[in-house]
């Protein structure tokens, strides 16, 4: 299987930049520049490498750099924005802060004759944000492109395979970004394109058959997309010998925690423990209003009650746990910041006694852990569940959380989504979902005034959940969930919606 290297020098786009590459049915991972050598990455065989953007000028010393042996290694290199600087500064070439030439945003770009702009127009639109430019290409260079503030806004090195953009092709806005990256994989790289996640299932599943034989596995399920494509993959791969333990701490949608007991339990045959917890986690939780508040005590909790569960059933040899690899980049990052710890990543093991650990979903995208969950028969109506936060409707509760509340939640945020589902596949927004806020306001029902919640509704479309559009539903559909929100939902007597895109906001409220 053909490998590419994405190397993060610190820009927020790695990971798309990894799955964008995976689209084109080549496998990639991510690593540190500082995790992995020259040397190492010609030993493991890696077709080409991919240098991501990042905040830092490559002439500040304390800048993320790189050896510059790997221009001439025999492996083809291509730098993203700050990756095509650091190209540059590392082959001899020059670096300069842009007085008026910095450039955020869509840019008309300028291409010449290149491999990499195969099937490219000779203008189109592309995505820049940057604020210094390479003012002089490298010796053995050709500069390839260019816009009305950026020079070189493309370079190559054809002899060596070495090339560069300043621009970010992998993102949507940029028009021929597919193209740009399908022509440095295939016709730069040759790759052959053989990346499959189902097929990658398939192998793993054979895998555990012998690795786990007579091993008893231990999974904790929250019913979410990844840890049920987990549970249903160990399914098949040892059988009983697998136990998920579901804990239902009172904070999931309408009929979610039934609906998930009887997919995977009653009619895929996956062995389930549930533990119906709600009413201690509200105990908990009570008079709670901190979003991040909230989520240190459900994470706390879910761990004591997983604990005591894992102990009822004695003696239990491996971990399974459904992180994927947005988790184990978002987790262990060096160059960039670290965005948020997952309780994948290093909080369960440490109450547990176990032997091991398995994650059979760590090198897979979320898109791809749903390919995998299609393949192996997990219905459409988990494969493609609506994306939820780890503490559930805990942070879909603006303040603090009462049962109400929550019941209140569940019911306005069903007929939300029940409304936005009748309309075609190919129209319906990429999530979509109710906010209880912490507001109240005067109406009126009947002859009586009334004081009640204020309901927010959120629906965004994206392909990436990097940057987020909100979604222009029809008026109908926000007219008719507004309308039954109001008449059959007790204590709630306004419905808003969000037109906040992200950035500035984000798609969850907290």
């Amino acid at each position: 299987m053909d490998k590419i290297l994405v190397l993060d020098f610190g820009g927020q786009y790695d990971q798309l930049i990894a799955r964008r590459v995976r689209e084109q049915r080549v496998y990639a991972e991510i690593k540190n520049f500082d995790r992995i050598t020259t040397d190492e990455i010609v030993r493991e065989g890696y077709r080409g490498v991919i240098f991501t953007g990042g905040p830092n000028s490559v002439y500040d010393p304390a800048s993320p750099h790189y050896d510059p042996a790997i221009l001439d290694c025999g492996v083809p290199v291509l730098g993203i924005c700050y990756g095509a600087q650091l190209m540059a500064y590392m082959g001899g070439g020059e670096v300069s802060a842009a007085e008026n030439s910095s450039e955020y945003g869509k840019t008309l770009l300028r291409v010449k004759e290149s491999v990499l702009f195969k099937d490219v127009a000779a203008e189109s639109v592309c995505w820049m944000s940057h604020t210094d430019f390479i003012s002089k290409a490298p010796e053995g260079f050709k500069i390839t492109a260019e816009t009305d503030k950026c020079p070189c806004a493309a370079m190559a090195d054809d002899e060596r395979k070495l090339y560069a953009v300043q621009f970010h092709p992998e993102v949507t806005h940029t028009e021929f970004g597919k193209e740009i990256l399908r022509n440095f994989l295939y016709s730069v790289c040759g790759c052959a394109g053989d990346w499959r996640p189902e097929d990658y299932a398939g192998r793993l599943i054979e895998r555990y058959k012998t690795e786990l034989k007579g091993k008893k596995v231990l999974l904790a399920l929250s019913g979410g997309v990844d840890s049920s494509v987990a549970a249903l993959l160990l399914h098949n791969a040892v059988g009983k010998d697998l136990t998920c333990v579901f804990v239902d701490h009172g904070l999931l949608r309408k009929d979610e925690g039934d609906r998930v007991e009887h997919t995977l339990g009653r009619e895929l045959g996956v062995n389930i423990i549930r533990v119906n917890a709600e009413e201690r986690f509200l105990g908990k939780l009570a008079g709670e209003a901190s979003p991040e508040g909230k989520r240190k005590i459900i994470g706390e909790e879910f761990i004591r009650v997983f604990e005591e569960e894992a102990k009822k059933i004695g003696r239990v040899h491996v971990l399974a746990q459904g992180t994927i690899y947005p988790d184990v980049i978002e987790s262990g990052r060096g160059a960039s910041a670290v965005i948020k710890s997952h309780h994948n990543v290093g909080g369960l093991p440490d109450v547990i006694s176990f032997d091991e650990i398995v994650e059979p979903l760590r090198e897979l995208f979320k898109d791809e852990v749903r390919a995998v969950g299609t393949a192996l028969g997990l219905p459409e109506e988990l494969v493609w569940r609506q994306p939820f936060p780890g503490p559930g409707l805990a942070v879909r509760v603006i303040g603090p959380i009462t049962k109400e509340k929550l019941d209140s939640l569940r019911e306005a945020d069903a007929i939300f989504r029940e409304e936005v589902d009748k309309l075609p596949r190919e129209k319906r927004p990429d999530q979509y979902f109710a906010v209880m806020t912490d507001l109240r306001s005067v109406g009126v029902m009947g002859d009586a005034r009334t004081y009640g919640f204020t309901v927010a509704l959120r629906a965004v479309s994206t392909d990436d959940f990097m940057t987020a559009e909100w979604t222009r539903l029809p008026y109908e559909v926000l007219e008719r969930a507004s309308g039954r929100i109001t008449n059959e939902v007790p204590g709630i007597s306004r419905v808003v919606y969000d037109i906040s895109s992200k950035p500035p906001a984000t798609v969850e409220w907290e």
